[in-house]
């Protein structure tokens, strides 16, 4: 790893006009995904601007119901604050259900926002990856392509995101609280992420000097009828290959609204509107939750070593929608 500068801000607005002074400095939280990338060489930058003491390190109760996580809260702290375990339970039990304990303590939720691929050939430099240099063709896609996407991928790139509480912040409907150069503004979670297309290189449309101060949570009435399913090789300590982040509003028996979204089969968390529209009016039964599943993979492609996602997908978004109505 090459040597960097390492510096710590005491302000937003610091570490942003700090950020525009030099176009190969990156802000650090955590740091559990970033120095991952520089040791490997994927990653490179002389300087680092810590971001942790610049006052986004509370979980807060806004009003009208709606949360605040700021984007220093490590996934620990903002998993087992009460605010998140009252009100967004899903939310919990997706941050729980990545990582290990001592990364969760140093992640933060800003950072896992902003986490890159674990593809094979991303983190290979010894391979073709768009993604690490655009233009330079994409090995995973005639090569070992069994975590790859089944969804958004394009010619350019076939990776998938690897969060897991970035699938229950689209359940959820999050919010994306940023400021930048040019003053704050809010993305939604559904428009943060972007699919690969032409420029793999580009995961989210943040611009460079642009840091993310917080992640806000709408009132939801998904906090009954909720489940997080995540399939993986080893029982923990590893990305899905599929998951799942449910939520069902449960009244006389059926189905008043739904809101679905799955993970490990595309550049972003994905979700499906059409597809949640079948689930509206039924009952929470086997046949209609497999039904809504095939609705869901219709348009899913598998690439060879991949295609076992597609039943796999199916069956853990049945799974999921079980275990939410029977909660």
């Amino acid at each position: 790893m090459n040597p960097f500068q390492f510096e710590r801000s005491s302000s937003s607005s610091e570490a942003i006009l700090r950020m525009g002074k030099n176009s190969r400095a990156k802000f650090i939280g955590g740091g559990t995904n970033l120095i991952d990338l520089m040791k490997e060489g994927v990653e490179s930058s002389d300087f680092l601007l810590d971001v942790n003491h610049v006052g986004m390190n509370e979980v807060l109760e806004l009003p009208g119901g709606r949360i605040r996580i700021g984007a220093s809260v490590t996934n620990s702290d903002a998993a087992y604050s009460g605010l998140v375990e009252e009100r967004f339970p899903l939310l919990r039990d997706a941050i729980l259900a990545g990582a290990s304990p001592q990364l969760r303590n140093m992640a933060t939720c800003g950072g896992n926002l902003l986490q890159r691929t674990r593809c094979y050939y991303f983190y290979d430099l010894a391979t073709a990856c768009n993604k690490r240099e655009n233009g330079s063709g994409c090995d995973a896609i005639a090569g070992n392509n069994r975590i790859h996407a089944l969804f958004g991928a394009s010619d350019a790139c076939i990776a998938v995101h690897p969060s897991d509480m970035c699938v229950a912040l689209a359940t959820l409907n999050a919010e994306i609280h940023v400021l930048g150069p040019n003053g704050p503004r809010v993305i939604r979670i559904a428009d943060f992420h972007r699919l690969p297309g032409n420029d793999p290189t580009r995961d989210n449309t943040l611009s460079r000097d642009e840091l993310i101060i917080a992640i806000e949570l709408p009132p939801s009435p998904l906090n009954h009828h909720y489940h997080y399913a995540k399939v993986r090789d080893r029982s923990s300590y590893a990305f899905a290959l599929i998951s799942a982040a449910v939520g069902m509003n449960l009244e006389a028996g059926k189905i008043q609204s739904a809101s679905i979204a799955m993970g490990g089969v595309a550049h972003k968390p994905w979700r499906d509107s059409r597809a949640e529209k079948l689930l509206i009016g039924k009952r929470p039964e086997i046949r209609v939750f497999r039904d809504f599943s095939e609705a869901f993979f219709k348009s899913a492609r598998g690439l060879g070593h991949n295609n076992f996602k597609i039943e796999l997908g199916k069956r853990t978004l049945v799974r999921a929608l079980e275990e939410a109505s029977l909660k």
